[in-house]
């Protein structure tokens, strides 16, 4: 047996083995292809066929360099007045004045040899007629044209003067002099002196020029393209910037290839996530290890997966991530729904490059899935649920903007398809609960409060057909209830299976002593062999119907492990008594089930006894009761029927106290319906 156990053992690691390695494969397929269908085969020119969006924050070097160059160009060029040139300007002039006061001051040549000295000295360009202009004037004439003209320069060379102005400035020297008060000749000379000697005294300051620049470039801060930000609309045509961001956000396909390290990390990323589950699993519900609930755990994550792929073409606030949430803590446990839950919206995020808002909201609502689906006691609940989840969405998703600042829901779309979302989990969850019941014989409370129904064809047949086994089987029912609950074992499932575990005897309901009112006993014609097979079979009879109904296995399980192997004394003490002479083995009058395996199948073991030897006795106490009880459970135990199930010997103290307190409350009304009765006659 032990040889048999380790065997089955081993071979379910390998499957479970196997399993998970196929599902990390699929994980890993399902991501490549995601990620390498996400990426754009471009160059410089084309045209957009989507809205390509970052995957990351980028920065946009190309749209900051662009702010620089015009925060640059809107620099205004510095310029510097040089002075040298007005100084240069006025000396040159005063020289040519000095030179002809110098040569005017020489009395004893002639005017002619006057001109011809002052022309030979002079480089401004002067006509002989100027010259003798200059020379005509007198002192005191030229001391004050000289002074005119100083004054002159200084006021038009002190603004400052580029080289692009230096002819309209020449221009405007000839409406100067004609509002200076000197003489037509002085202005004339006057005019061609200025014009003679008159340069360009304001130069680009290259250096002051380039330092403002670079102080108006460095004011530009970075622009960062958001995530999920739009680089390239649908139709626009790809140029540098968007083929570079496109490439940052890795959604350039630049070869077939796919990149070593992209595969390392999506084979790193599956397995840490995997390795969380599988770890809890095996730390706290190793039970999951041993059945088909992995198969199940995965089918659902797997499916999810592909729906939600398929939904997010639609939007990405519509995929009902809730779904997985919903049916694993239905079909296996809450805790491990939630830790699914997560587990789905990072890798979800992940392939589908989500933003953080969204993973936010599928993380929240799925977990409030998660933990709203622990109880339901009707299906239509689950649609209730959906309502709840899609509320959940809407208050997550507008939450989380508002937190960051940015508003909340954008848009009636959003909204709309973030409350829709819980709807469709909803319904996906009640579709296909009823598919994963029974195809995967998996038992929940749903199915648990269908088969509890008294219209349930093998209720309504129990009830017609041998109502004292009916009766029998609704008081064992409250009693395993309550002791289940007083162990912390599965109520729902003890009573529900209470009510089922004698269907059997309705293939023979009146060889039951429930069911013979005011009748003969059939068995006083029987010999005990024949009573023993007929009252074994009950067992038997229950399991086949158990099947042709389609009951859960779980249900069955205790219907054949309800009286284990234990004997039916009365019918082994009566053949002895009849056959005195002849050596008669008790396990010929054993039932053929097995001892039971589970805590649910040891309590409705127990109730079932303990019912039926209490509803045997007269005058009943709760004191004749708890020793009763006490009896019963002590013989199933000497029995060694208690030995296959992880029942402790302080649980079994506390399902007898259990017993006794629902069994006196029951009997206790029995025992004192009368006296009331018979003090009312009186």
């Amino acid at each position: 047996m032990d040889n048999k156990k380790f065997s089955i053992t081993k071979n379910r690691r390998l499957y479970n083995g196997l399993l998970l390695v196929i599902f990390t494969a699929i994980l890993f397929f399902i991501t490549i292809h995601k990620l390498e269908t996400n990426k754009f085969n471009l160059k410089i020119g084309d045209i957009a066929t989507t809205n390509i969006r970052a995957t990351k924050d980028l920065e946009d070097i190309y749209t900051t360099e662009k702010l620089k160059i015009d925060a640059m160009n809107k620099v205004e060029p510095r310029y510097r007045i040089s002075p040298s040139v007005q100084m240069t300007m006025k000396n040159t002039i005063k020289d040519f004045l000095d030179t002809t006061r110098d040569i005017k001051a020489q009395e004893s040549i002639s005017i002619n040899k006057k001109a011809h000295l002052l022309n030979e000295k002079q480089e401004l360009g002067l006509s002989s007629k100027e010259i003798y202009i200059a020379l005509r004037m007198d002192y005191k004439s030229l001391n004050n044209f000289e002074n005119n003209l100083m004054d002159l320069i200084n006021q038009v060379m002190g603004n400052g003067i580029k080289e692009t102005e230096l002819e309209y400035e020449k221009e405007n020297l000839v409406k100067t002099f004609e509002s200076l008060d000197m003489k037509d000749e002085e202005k004339q000379l006057g005019l061609l002196l200025m014009n003679a000697t008159i340069k360009a005294n304001e130069f680009l300051d290259k250096s002051e020029t380039d330092r403002r620049k670079e102080e108006e470039a460095k004011k530009i801060e970075t622009v960062i393209l958001k995530e999920n930000e739009i680089i390239a609309s649908q139709g626009t045509t790809i140029g540098e910037r968007e083929l570079e961001l496109i490439r940052e956000s890795g959604l350039l396909k630049e070869d077939n290839k796919i990149p070593i390290g992209v595969i390392i990390g999506t084979v790193m990323l599956i397995s840490l996530g995997m390795s969380i589950i599988v770890g809890y699993i095996y730390l706290f519900n190793n039970e999951i290890l041993y059945n088909n609930r992995l198969l199940i755990l995965l089918i659902i994550i797997l499916s999810s997966i592909i729906i939600c792929k398929e939904m997010y073409l639609i939007s990405p606030y519509i995929m009902p991530v809730a779904t997985a949430a919903l049916l694993i803590s239905m079909l296996i446990e809450p805790k491990l729904g939630l830790l699914v839950n997560m587990f789905l919206s990072f890798f979800l995020g992940f392939i589908l490059r989500l933003d953080a808002s969204t993973i936010t909201m599928y993380m929240i609502s799925g977990g409030i899935a998660a933990l709203i689906a622990i109880k339901q006691e009707q299906r239509y609940n689950i649609l209730l649920n959906g309502f709840i989840v899609g509320a959940i969405n809407l208050l997550a998703l507008t939450s989380f903007k508002l937190a960051k600042g940015v508003g909340g829901i954008d848009s009636v779309t959003t909204a709309g398809y973030s409350f829709l979302n819980g709807i469709i989990a909803a319904i996906l969850t009640l579709g296909s609960l009823p598919v994963w019941e029974n195809a995967f014989s998996v038992l929940t409370t749903l199915k648990l409060l269908e088969l509890s129904n008294p219209n349930q064809p093998l209720l309504k047949k129990l009830l017609l057909e041998a109502p004292g086994t009916y009766h029998h089987s609704i008081l064992v029912g409250n009693l395993s209830e309550a002791a289940a609950e007083s162990i912390s074992a599965n109520p729902l499932l003890a009573r529900v299976a209470s009510y089922y575990h004698d269907i059997g005897k309705t293939i023979r309901p009146y060889y039951f002593a429930e069911n013979q009112f005011g009748m003969e006993n059939p068995h006083n014609k029987l010999q005990p062999m024949q009573s023993t097979t007929i009252i074994t079979s009950h067992t038997i009879d229950g399991m086949a119907l158990g099947k042709e109904k389609k009951l859960p296995k779980e249900i069955i399980d205790i219907i054949e492990e309800h009286h284990g192997n234990t004997a039916v004394a009365y019918f082994y003490y009566k053949a002895k008594e009849l056959d005195k002479d002849i050596d008669i083995s008790i396990d010929a009058f054993r039932y053929k089930g097995r001892k039971p395996q589970t805590k649910e199948a040891a309590i409705v073991m127990l109730a079932d006894s303990s019912e039926a030897a209490v509803r045997s006795m007269k005058d009943l106490t709760k004191e004749k009761i708890e020793d009763m009880v006490r009896k019963v459970v002590q013989g199933k135990l000497k029995d060694e029927q208690l030995d296959e199930c992880n029942v402790t010997l302080k649980e079994i103290e506390i399902i007898i106290h259990s017993f006794v307190n629902v069994l006196t409350g029951i009997y206790h009304d029995r025992i004192e319906y009368p006296n009331v009765e018979e003090k009312s006659e009186a």
